[in-house]
């Protein structure tokens, strides 16, 4: 069980918080980490920054308490391997049909050389779901990566001003429930 925020309109943010609202999954063609639901594991305040920088109008973020269930997660060298078998076989795929193999692309809101358009990520993300499909295995009921992204935090920093886990949620039943985040109390330390 995590915890994971969201970024919306407030009007969603008032049909999540209701339970009115459908499952809305993310199905763009450049999505980290293929179609499904969209969250920032344990961090308020990058879903925060990512509303002021899509330039969100009315924006609220709420959080999610979220469990994974059956989790294709790259900070797993298991993971890692069927994705790259995935890539593969969709590389082999792509070439019988005489295409091209998407790309990952620099945006132009990235304040780096940050490939912020993931087109070729989520296509194998994406194919590997579809592979599991056809052949009858378990399908992924959550996508979980880790992702170092922006400026370096000083001069030949490893660390980045935007590093974050993100979290794909594919099947609804993973969130159990959706609330807003409490202001803390300056009075007290915090948890």
């Amino acid at each position: 069980m995590v915890i994971g925020f969201h970024a919306c309109k407030r009007d969603v943010s008032e049909e999540l918080l209701s339970g009115s609202a459908d499952f809305k999954p993310s199905e763009n063609v450049y999505d980290w980490l293929g179609s499904g639901m969209y969250f920032w594991e344990k961090s308020q305040h990058r879903a925060e920054r990512f509303a002021q920088d899509r330039k969100i109008e009315d924006s609220v973020v709420v959080g999610a308490a979220i469990d994974l269930g059956f989790c294709l997660d790259f900070t797993d060298s298991e993971s890692l391997f069927y994705l790259s078998q995935s890539y593969l076989a969709l590389k082999e795929a792509i070439e019988l049909a005489n295409l091209s193999l998407p790309s990952n692309k620099k945006s132009g809101a990235s304040s780096n050389n940050d490939a912020l358009r993931r087109e070729l990520d989520c296509a194998v993300i994406n194919f590997l779901h579809s592979q599991r499909e056809d052949k009858g295995d378990k399908s992924y009921d959550s996508v979980r990566g880790v992702f170092w992204e922006g400026k370096d935090l000083y001069p030949g920093a490893g660390f980045k001003e935007k590093n974050h886990v993100q979290i794909c949620v594919r099947n609804p039943n993973c969130i159990k429930g959706f609330f807003l985040p409490r202001k803390e109390d300056p009075k007290f330390n915090s948890v």
